[in-house]
């Protein structure tokens, strides 16, 4: 089912906005082993351009290109330069010095029509930049629609709760947003050699790309890194489109996030609207997407070292020094540099030293605030508003506390020079981030480089040789960088008070104590810097890419909700043709079905079978040369009452602790001790944990106790699920019972009782009664089924039969499983059931003679 945005988005495109025209389109795939549906990509050459040599390049996709660009107005000649300030130039650093490099963004400038073409070429041939050349009003849509009034202030925690403070939903700008993005991964598809390039791809702006592009390469080696804060599910949820970013980034092979915060706030969505489920592997975090693992960076950027260096040392910079040291003569510098971003904290900040000039007399005449404004990167009614807020406090102060001679802060609202901040950061003696809500912010890097200094530097400041160097920091604890800053002195913007006590403490601060935290910092910021970030995401990338050749793969979804399939070679969907076929060369078959998940859904509200599987499970019961048995881990009356019609039903109850052959057999008891006294140990603690997790609640069976979590929140009853588990592990370690985890539930059940326990038993008697099974079905979905997949094999091909029989064992939905089979779901098991009971119906029509009712083990 295609939704309504994808209809939209295919109207934008003429068609289809997933087509590309750039290369051919692959081969459909055939059938070449009955069961078997061969690799979508046939000789794995899925790259269109299989027969040039290929080069593996870097491909780093970002929504500006790393350009300074400026036209002649004389001759009308465009001139172009690198951006020796942009992070996607820098870190190249990271990457060895044969790697070839590939940019792919738009310019900040406009470029006429019927120059793009010679631009394009011109940019390719001397810088590898490769433009993308967005219609003006799509862009204007995209960027300053929906990027910066949509993406940019929810990822900030802003929601548009009334016309004047936030845009509500626009699909318009959406579907030029994801027309952009489209724009930007057929300039991709120019570049790229075959599947073996990286494509490292960046920020908000291009959350949808990874779908593009994934549907073009199978395989293709791609990571995503976001370099904004990443809400929480409450407010990611808001978002109309949230499932399509959700699963267009999941086209990702890495995702990157500066803070594990970040990370949390993106699996917790994904949890909570997609079901997915992570999990830690060796120090990684994955996530299992339909056969492959998305895995999870946490890692925030770093500075380019060298730059801020070479800043220090221009001479520019010692003169500018010079000047300030003479300007604020006898003062303590405090020194803040920000946007004007209405996420800045700067009014905040500047109140926060209005209190502290309140509170301290003293430092009337000693302190000066220099906060520098940066322009701002997007217009609107509420950055003017947050600019003229600024300026107003601004000038309180400096009325109230300031006289000739000082003004207690300092505005700087221009382009301020690199080398004019290096300055003030080697003056202050302290920096202040404040920001209400920050991606990272560099500026505490920058600053603690900047007080290390160089030996040019120290000389323009007068400090001797070999001097110790000291800084202090106070940062917004809701800013990217604050993790990785242990030493800095953390507040909460909002809490004024808080903020002016900090400040108060950084600026008189030991010095001893300042070297410290400063020789700290800086350890960290020299050797995490911009190389090494950008050198451990693509160490990390190339190792999540791994295995993909080793995989299949299949591409599946419409739209945006495009996805792939990857699946080992060795597990494969269970084709109906070709079970079929073995199924009727076969008389004496064993067939074990699962309950829940398996015949019902999981998802199912009344959990009776319905009428149709009733049916088909005595159709398939009717067949004498059929064994079929129901395998679960309910208790034996809610089974008994489900299935009175199925008389010649096989049912297991309390995965096997129960057993009867069929409706008028008496049933079996697992021939185990009959202490039950655990019971009473572990069904109070059950109980703390049901009391303590809304939506909680135990199961008693007669041999085992089972709590259940599906219908809580899911990340905290899975964390209440790990701490039980733990907890009765540790309680019960001298009893003799397993405590399990399963599909959200915990159970405690004697040892012994397994599923597989029941898979070995029946087969067991079918080759002692002289009728070995030439046919063996299991289906199941969950950990439980894992055994009797085990136990199924192990006792057929363990036998001495005179032919091993045809083995099925297929679990539902695609996992990591022992079975080599899967089907999707429960209509698609439903399907095969029948398939199977309409073959049994056709060949006993043709058959004269009737197998007795004895041949039934």
């Amino acid at each position: 089912m295609v939704s309504s945005s994808c209809i939209s988005l295919l109207d934008l495109a003429s068609g289809n906005m997933m087509n590309f025209s750039q290369a051919p389109r692959a081969l459909p795939r055939i059938m070449t082993v009955p069961g078997i549906i061969s690799d979508i990509d046939g000789d794995g050459t899925n790259d269109g351009n299989s027969d040039a040599p290929s080069t593996v390049k870097k491909i780093i996709v970002s929504n500006f290109l790393p350009l300074n660009a400026q036209k002649d107005l004389k001759s009308g000649k465009w001139s172009f330069s690198f951006d020796e300030d942009s992070l996607l130039l820098q870190m190249k650093d990271g990457f060895s010095e044969n790697t070839e490099v590939v940019y792919v963004g738009s310019l900040r400038v406009d470029v006429d029509t019927s120059e793009q073409e010679e631009v394009s070429q011109q940019l390719l041939e001397e810088f590898n930049c490769v433009p993308t050349f967005i219609p003006s009003e799509i862009y204007k849509n995209f960027y300053h629609g929906f990027c910066k009034h949509h993406l940019w202030p929810l990822f900030h925690y802003m929601l548009p709760m009334c016309p004047d403070h936030g845009n509500r939903f626009d699909r318009l700008l959406w579907q030029s947003y994801v027309s952009t993005n489209k724009i930007f991964a057929d300039k991709v598809m120019e570049v790229i050699n075959s599947e073996e390039d990286y494509v490292w791809v960046h920020d908000y702006h291009l959350m949808v790309l990874p779908t593009f592009l994934r549907k073009r390469f199978n395989r293709i080696k791609l990571g995503f890194f976001l370099h904004s804060p990443f809400p929480s599910s409450e407010i990611y949820r808001t978002l109309p489109v949230r499932d399509e970013i959700l699963k267009a980034l999941l086209n990702a092979d890495l995702i990157g996030f500066h803070t594990f915060d970040y990370a949390r706030h993106f699996l917790s969505c994904c949890s909570r609207m997609l079901g997915l489920n992570y999990e830690s592997k060796r120090g990684h975090i994955g996530l299992e997407y339909f056969g492959r693992t998305v895995y999870i960076k946490i890692l925030p950027v770093g500075i380019h070292m060298g730059r801020v260096e070479s800043a220090l040392n221009h001479p520019s910079s010692s003169i500018k020094v010079k000047e300030i040291q003479k300007q604020f003569k006898g003062k303590r510098l405090v020194v803040g540099v920000d946007d004007m971003d209405i996420f800045k904290g700067i009014s905040l900040k500047l109140l926060a030293m209005e209190h502290l000039l309140q509170q301290n007399s003293g430092l009337w005449g000693k302190i000066v605030l220099v906060q520098i404004v940066n322009p701002a990167r997007s217009s609107g009614k509420a950055v003017q508003e947050a600019k003229m807020e600024a300026h107003t406090i601004t000038k309180r102060i400096n009325d109230t506390f300031g006289f000739p001679g000082y003004e207690p802060v300092v505005l700087i609202d221009r382009h301020v020079p690199f080398c004019e901040k290096t300055a003030y950061f080697a003056l202050a003696e302290c920096c202040i981030v404040n920001a209400v809500r920050d991606g990272m912010n560099l500026i505490p890097y920058k600053y603690i480089v900047c007080r290390q200094g160089t030996p040019k530097m120290d000389e323009a400041l007068g400090v001797a040789s070999g001097s110790r160097h000291t800084s202090s920091l106070v940062v917004s604890e809701f800013t990217g960088c604050s993790p990785s800053l242990s030493g800095a002195i953390r507040v909460n913007p909002w809490d004024i008070e808080a903020v002016a006590n900090a400040l108060n403490v950084a600026i008189n601060m030991p010095d001893l104590e300042k070297q410290l935290r400063h020789e700290k910092h800086y350890r960290f910021v020299s050797s995490h810097d911009v190389a090494y970030w950008a050198r451990s995401f693509m160490q990390d990338l190339t190792r999540a890419c791994e295995d993909h050749y080793s995989k299949r793969c299949w591409g599946i979804g419409f739209g945006l909700n495009f996805r792939i399939l990857s699946l080992s070679p060795s597990f494969r969907k269970l084709s109906n043709d070709y079970i079929i076929s073995a199924y009727k060369r076969t008389s004496k078959r064993a067939i074990f079905l699962d309950y829940d998940g398996t015949v019902v859904a999981q998802t199912s509200i009344p959990k009776t079978p319905s009428p149709e599987v009733i049916s088909v499970l005595n159709n398939l019961c009717s067949d004498p040369r059929n064994n079929v048995f129901i395998v679960s881990g309910r208790g034996k009356k809610s089974l008994s009452d489900w299935f009175a019609q199925c008389e010649n039903l096989g049912i297991a109850a309390e995965h096997g602790y129960f057993m009867r052959w069929s409706g008028m057999s008496d049933w079996e008891t697992r021939s185990l001790a009959a202490d039950f006294d655990w019971k009473n140990i572990a069904e109070p603690v059950m109980k703390l944990y049901t009391e303590a997790t809304d939506g909680s609640y135990i199961e008693t069976k007669e041999s085992a106790l089972v709590w259940h979590h599906q219908d809580a929140d899911p990340d905290f009853g899975s964390c209440q699920a790990k701490e039980l588990l733990d907890h009765l592990e540790n309680v019960l370690a001298n009893d003799p019972v397993v405590v399990k985890r399963g599909q959200n539930i915990i159970e405690v059940k004697p040892q012994g009782v397994t599923k597989g326990f029941v898979a070995e038993k029946v087969l067991s008697s079918m080759i002692a009664n002289g009728k070995p099974p030439d046919f063996v079905l299991c289906i199941g979905d969950d950990r439980s089924d894992e055994d009797m997949f085990e136990s199924m094999s192990n006792t057929a091909y363990g036998s001495s039969l005179p032919s091993a029989p045809a083995i099925f064992a297929c679990t539902v939905g695609q996992k990591p499983s022992k079975a080599r089979y899967y089907l999707d779901d429960t209509v698609d098991v439903l399907a095969l059931l029948q398939c199977l009971a309409d073959a049994s119906n056709s060949k006993s029509s043709g058959t004269e003679t009737q197998v007795s009712s004895d041949n039934v083990v």
